[in-house]
């Protein structure tokens, strides 16, 4: 009897350090492997950059007097042009001129054929929340253009209403007309809504007022044109991609070349030192 019952207490022990050690086991911490060190992420590389790295600034224009146009020689002379060469100067970089289609402005920017859009651009609300803009510094108007020998029957806004327009695609001439719920046919230049007028094919244009000092009236080559009615007022803008650092970098070049006289004298020789807007 007695070995049985030291029998049966072995075997509970057994069972009971059995149960014991599984017990150990359940509760023992599982070791978890170390993380795996993320890998640094690549700073984006910024906009002024990008530009200083491949050691040109590409401009985006269009024909368009007297702020981007060719001389003689096919340069690229004009208020504007002649602006973003000293601002290209002042980044050490060299310039390159790209004639665009305007209404496809902001696509050319964003696709980085182009760097800015420097042309005579009126601040606009969707190009100021499309691309990362200058301070202004010009000021503008869109003027309706028409042969001078009718001049006096549209020296109103409601006077011009029967009138066929053309307007270059995307600009804000064309934005005031169809605003007006006037008849407009998209041209691709400014200097094309000028030749429908001249040629009869549309019976008025709308177009910078800049432009129309510069090109119509005697003098131009658009004698038998002129301007009457002005559809609203305006500021001239420099656009850069969105969140570029160019766009300030231009404003301090601004300040500077307007404190030195430098942008002054610029205006002057294309004669629209009274557009200028004080930096």
């Amino acid at each position: 009897m007695k070995k049985i019952i030291a029998l049966l207490l072995a075997a509970m022990m057994v069972l009971s350090m059995a149960a014991c050690s599984a017990e150990k086991e359940e509760s023992a911490p599982v070791e978890e492997s170390a993380p795996a060190a993320e890998a640094p992420a690549e700073s984006a590389e910024s906009d002024l950059d990008y530009v200083l790295g491949k050691g040109k600034l590409v401009v985006g224009i269009t024909d368009f007097a007297p702020m981007d146009y060719k001389d003689e020689n096919g340069e690229w002379i004009g208020f504007d042009a002649d602006m973003a060469r000293g601002f290209a100067e002042s980044l050490g970089v060299e310039v390159e001129f790209v004639e665009i289609e305007w209404g496809n402005k902001i696509l050319e920017l964003d696709g980085k054929t182009i760097d800015c859009v420097w042309n005579g651009m009126t601040l606009t609300d969707e190009v100021k929340s499309a691309m990362e803009c200058s301070n202004a510094y010009c000021n503008n108007a869109q003027v309706v253009i028409v042969p001078a020998a009718v001049a006096d029957q549209y020296q109103t806004v409601e006077a011009c209403k029967d009138l066929v327009f053309a307007a270059e695609e995307g600009s804000a001439g064309e934005a005031e007309v169809l605003a007006l719920g006037y008849e407009c046919t998209a041209v691709l230049a400014q200097s094309d809504a000028l030749m429908e007028v001249a040629s009869g094919t549309s019976d008025a244009a709308v177009i910078d007022s800049l432009m129309a000092a510069a090109m119509v009236g005697e003098g131009t080559g658009y004698e038998d044109l002129t301007y009457t009615v002005g559809l609203n007022s305006e500021e001239y803008g420099v656009g850069f991609r969105k969140g570029s650092e160019l766009a300030q970098k231009l404003n301090e070049y601004f300040a500077a070349a307007y404190a030195d006289g430098s942008m002054m004298a610029a205006a002057e020789t294309y004669g629209v030192q009274a557009a200028v807007i004080a930096q």
